[in-house]
């Protein structure tokens, strides 16, 4: 087969997942290119000139591809414009409501009136979450098949092993509002831990702190699947998450991880602090978590779903 990848970048969050995809397909033989579009580094202008730009390099193409697989909504407006026999849309979360939290109701209005437009047209749409999948078809009656984020054990294997540090918690992710990150600081002189921040540096770098960390927190008001939690997993670092979007669909309160309410600071402090103190507990979480993801989220279970998806579609 003969992809084309399209996303604003292939780091971090859904970026991360579309570069790690294209990988794995490029070493089972398929012929898979990142379309890689310039945008302008300023908050308010990165999606308008991120698809500005990419339509204008669409057009350019002269290439056609079997299928132009397109990861978050802006990317889908460069997808409209490139040769392929099929589209795919991959959205991590409502967009609508993300810009409802991000911006204001009347632009999320705006946005909504559209928003069955733009993803109807991908011929196929997928999600790495059972959340998303379901209120897309209790909002816009749109079908949306679920695959799920794999995580490289190859590559975590080869992170070099560090000793746990007592009391340091970690927040890994990007430093913007929909993931919560000013909730964690405005208690952190509450917290019995030192706080590291991890919200720019390498994937290796991060890594390091995560197996370093006792414990991650994901103090999210909007979420899909972050891929950190199963990091985390992976780690037997145990993890500390609002109960919002698909996070409960990987964690089982109690069992692979605690999950507490967004926004909700008191509860925040209390999981951290009495979490800190337990190593039974941590123990039991974190033995429980590790097993849940080698189990569920190896590149052998699910690369063949993935394959089969694409071969499905062109079929």
């Amino acid at each position: 087969m003969k992809i084309l990848f399209i996303a604003p970048r292939y780091s971090g969050g859904i970026g991360g997942h579309a570069y790690r995809v294209a990988e794995k397909l490029k070493e089972s033989g398929h012929d898979v290119e990142l379309m890689h579009i310039p945008h302008i580094s300023i908050k308010k202008l990165k999606n308008p000139s991120f698809v500005l730009l990419g339509i204008l390099k669409a057009f350019l193409k002269k290439e056609s591809y079997d299928i132009v697989h397109a990861f978050n909504v802006p990317s889908a407006f460069v997808m409209k414009y490139i040769k392929a026999k099929k589209k795919i849309l991959s959205v991590h979360g409502v967009y609508s409501d993300q810009i409802e939290l991000l911006h204001s109701n009347q632009i999320s209005s705006l946005v909504s009136s559209k928003e069955k437009q733009v993803l109807e047209w991908a011929d196929a749409l997928t999600t790495d979450s059972i959340k998303v999948k379901i209120d897309y078809k209790e909002k816009l009656n749109l079908e949306v098949t679920h695959l799920s984020a794999p995580l490289d054990f190859v590559k975590l294997k080869n992170i070099p092993v560090v000793p746990r540090l007592q009391n340091q918690v970690l927040y890994l992710g990007r430093n913007s509002f929909e993931k919560g990150i000013d909730i964690l600081k405005s208690v952190e002189d509450k917290i019995d831990a030192k706080i590291i921040y991890c919200t720019n540096v390498s994937w290796e770098e991060a890594m390091i702190e995560l197996q370093r960390s006792s414990i991650l927190i994901i103090p999210s008001r909007i979420e899909s699947i972050p891929q950190t939690i199963k990091e985390a997993y992976y780690f037997k670092t145990p993890v500390i998450a609002t109960n919002v979007g698909g996070i409960p669909e990987i964690i089982t309160n109690n069992e692979t991880g605690i999950l507490i309410p967004s926004e909700n600071s008191s509860a925040l402090i209390d999981s951290v602090n009495s979490l800190l103190s337990d190593n039974l507990r941590i123990k039991n979480l974190t033995n429980n978590a590790h097993e849940f993801v080698t189990k569920n989220y190896s590149w052998d279970y699910l690369l063949p779903k993935y394959i089969n998806f694409y071969q499905n579609l062109l079929s």
